[in-house]
């Protein structure tokens, strides 16, 4: 196109040509790095996403590990060295990501990030790799037989893992010659793919995590559904019967599920064969005055087999009402400092007919009554009662008092370890509750110490950072995490003195 004699107005027409092909071609690089950028995004809000539900996996595991130790603490040891492998991995290739773009001026500017010398200078050196490149690989062959070695040879992850973190040499399509797999993911490539290569791997980490994380819960939880790990549990309609009445209730299993049904059932040492909706449906004769037993064998079939769980329970049979019931109708305890509510009746008597008394009772209510203990261990409840045949009866129930226990600090409504981003705690308030407590307690924090690694700890008065926590925490970096303790609180509109506030932390995202 260019040889031969041309006017000058070829000349320029060509020209031309040839400039409109280079801008098509520019256009074209700026269009896939930006799709580049773009995809890097996606999937950092992908990892954000996913380390979120890996720590409630994390925090479920933990929590059963404590309540169920014999069964899931072999587990947690296991999911513990996993999450300390993903977590120093993850972090690294952070880093790395951090310095290479560090001199980029504007962060999200991917048709900047079009340069390949900044990494191919970090990870090579003439037909070798620099110190930092052989890290790099060895960062990946670490991970991954690090996991491998937790979970063992024989896990159903290693073919999974061994793909997913291969460093492998590559075969070039076109010359069908192996290449060095660092070589060819990483040699010659913009920026921005490369930047987008280490976030895929970062999202490897965190799937990978949540897949075994996954499978360790849900392998133990398949085998908690078992039959053999049921008892029978006996429902009775009531737990009092009078001579001559049927005792009416049902025997069903402990998930409750409906779709059961047993095979058959050994009540009493005798077949019984009255089932509905997957319970067995007692109705049979009380007999004389006293306690008796309801004991036998219910059947269910599991794979082909009959699994039996057995099954006990207790009843009374009485002649008559003569004497009060009593019951916390929270607990069998009450509570220093808080209006207990209690309830007092007797089947077949009025309400006007019955008197209680005792430190700190007040009747608000029929049959209702709040109890606010005074000094003491036990408080003693007494009762009396008129019966129809005009005569009186009396009772008494001691109940233990309890002091209100300890409260726990908390970021977000959160207790115990919270993640979240520098910039947010300082401008969040610091709460107390009491999670598991049966009584809704409004807690106001008076006070509290701030300890940032590296600094004294921060005396702050009211429920937010002050300009010195605040500067001790702007010392704080990513992983840090920041201890909340001493923790001063008060109930609104109650003049208990709570004993105790447990400490929270913060573990900063960024």
């Amino acid at each position: 196109m260019a040889g031969g004699k041309m006017s000058g107005r070829q000349k320029m027409i060509n020209l031309m040509y040839l400039v409109f092909i280079a801008m098509l071609a520019m256009n074209m690089s700026k269009e896939v790095l930006s799709a580049f950028g773009f995809m890097n995004e996606k999937l950092v809000e992908n990892n954000v996403s996913t380390s979120e539900k890996n720590a409630l996996a994390y925090a479920n595991l933990a929590t059963k590990a404590i309540e169920q130790p014999a069964k899931f603490a072999p587990l947690k040891e296991k999911a513990d060295k996993i999450k300390q492998y993903s977590s120093e991995f993850y972090e690294y290739l952070e880093e790395l990501k951090q310095q290479m773009i560090a001199d980029v001026e504007k962060k999200d500017d991917y048709e900047a990030m079009d340069k390949t010398d900044w990494l191919d200078a970090y990870f090579f050196k003439g037909d070798t790799y620099t110190e930092n490149g052989q890290e790099f690989l060895n960062k990946i062959n670490g991970y991954r037989n690090n996991v491998i070695d937790a979970l063992g040879e024989k896990s159903k992850f290693v073919p999974v893992l061994k793909s997913r973190f291969t460093t492998d040499d590559v075969k070039d399509d076109e010359t069908g010659n192996s290449v060095a797999w660092l070589r060819a993911r990483y040699e010659g490539f913009p920026m921005v793919a490369s930047l987008t290569n280490f976030t895929q791997i970062q999202a490897d980490i965190k799937n990978t995590e949540s897949d075994i994380i996954t499978d360790l819960l849900g392998g133990q939880l398949e085998s908690e559904v078992s039959m053999s790990n049921y008892n029978g549990i006996v429902q009775l309609d009531k737990n009092a019967f009078y001579p001559g009445d049927n005792v009416t209730g049902s025997v069903v299993l402990g998930r409750y599920d409906p779709s059961l049904k047993p095979s058959k059932v050994i009540l009493d040492g005798k077949n019984y064969d009255n089932f509905k909706d997957g319970s067995v449906v007692l109705d049979m004769r009380a007999g004389g005055v006293g306690e008796k037993d309801i004991e036998g064998t219910i059947f269910f079939m599991e794979n082909g087999k009959e699994v039996p769980v057995p099954f006990k329970s207790t009843y009374s049979v009485i002649s008559k009402p003569n004497a009060p019931v009593v019951s916390a109708d929270k607990m069998n305890v009450v509570y220093r400092g808080l209006d207990n509510p209690i309830s007092i009746s007797l089947p077949g008597v009025a309400d006007k007919d019955i008197k209680a008394s005792a430190p700190g009772l007040q009747k608000v209510g029929a049959g209702k009554y709040l109890m606010r203990p005074k000094s003491g261990n036990t408080v003693k409840i007494s009762v009396s009662a008129k019966l129809a045949d005009g005569k009186t009866t009396t009772t008494s129930t001691d109940f233990r008092v309890k002091d209100i226990p300890a409260a726990m600090g908390s970021v977000r409504g959160q207790f115990g370890t919270v993640r979240m981003p520098k910039s947010g705690l300082a401008n969040t308030p610091i709460g107390a509750g009491l999670p598991d407590f049966l009584f809704d307690l409004d807690l106001q924090v008076t006070s509290f110490k701030v300890k940032v690694p590296g600094q004294l700890a921060i005396i702050v008065n009211g429920t937010q950072f002050n300009a010195a926590a605040k500067k001790a925490l702007s010392k704080a970096k990513r992983g840090d995490m920041i201890n909340i303790f001493d923790i001063k609180a008060q109930i609104k509109g109650n003049t208990y003195k709570l004993k105790q506030v447990l400490p929270v932390s913060i573990e900063l995202t960024n």
